[in-house]
């Protein structure tokens, strides 16, 4: 089982998540944006490359043209299964890491964006502000439950005037403006 160990001070957390939307320039205020109005659009069933690609250039732009290797079914069968209510979390990252392109990480951002209350992004820098660095689709999932856990605490407040407008994401910003400032 995976052990996480929150590196910066309860305290803070609030105010990181602020910072982090503060500080992003405004193209990545627009990518964030349109990330998660894709992953809306995905929930309310449209499964499809655009909404795909828009989620994926969020995250990583340089992986956006291994999308086009992936059959038109593929990506609905895929985002169909990410976007059902009823899909276990190794279920949905093992039918989006099934797609070229798309890796533990951006399956992560994808149900993010599709999910926002139910799942936060597996990222380097919120890794780090958790004490760790390993990723594997189980290891996924424990993370997931753990953020959830944290945001439940009430610890960080949503922001209703930004994409995603949930404790979760309030978090992951947090954690990765944590991780920022340390790395500055």
């Amino acid at each position: 089982m995976a052990y996480f160990e929150l590196q910066p001070a309860e305290a803070d957390l609030q105010q990181l998540s602020e910072q982090y939307w503060q500080e992003a320039g405004e193209r990545e205020q627009q990518l964030e944006t349109a990330a998660f109005e894709a992953g809306e659009a995905i929930r309310g069933g449209e499964h499809t490359l655009p909404n795909l690609e828009t989620i994926v250039r969020w995250k990583s732009e340089r992986v956006v043209h291994y999308l086009i290797g992936n059959s038109s079914e593929n990506i609905k069968s895929a985002l169909a299964i990410a976007a059902s209510p009823e899909a276990k979390t190794e279920d949905a990252v093992k039918a989006l890491i099934g797609l070229r392109g798309v890796d533990i990480s951006i399956a992560s951002a994808i149900l993010a964006t599709i999910y926002p209350e139910r799942y936060a992004v597996l990222d380097y820098r919120a890794l780090e502000a958790l004490g760790h660095a390993r990723h594997d689709v189980a290891f996924y999932a424990e993370y997931n439950a753990y953020c959830k856990r944290l945001a439940a605490c009430g610890m960080v407040r949503a922001k209703e005037d930004l994409p995603a407008p949930t404790a979760l994401h309030a978090l992951e910003r947090a954690l990765w403006q944590w991780s920022k400032h340390r790395a500055d």
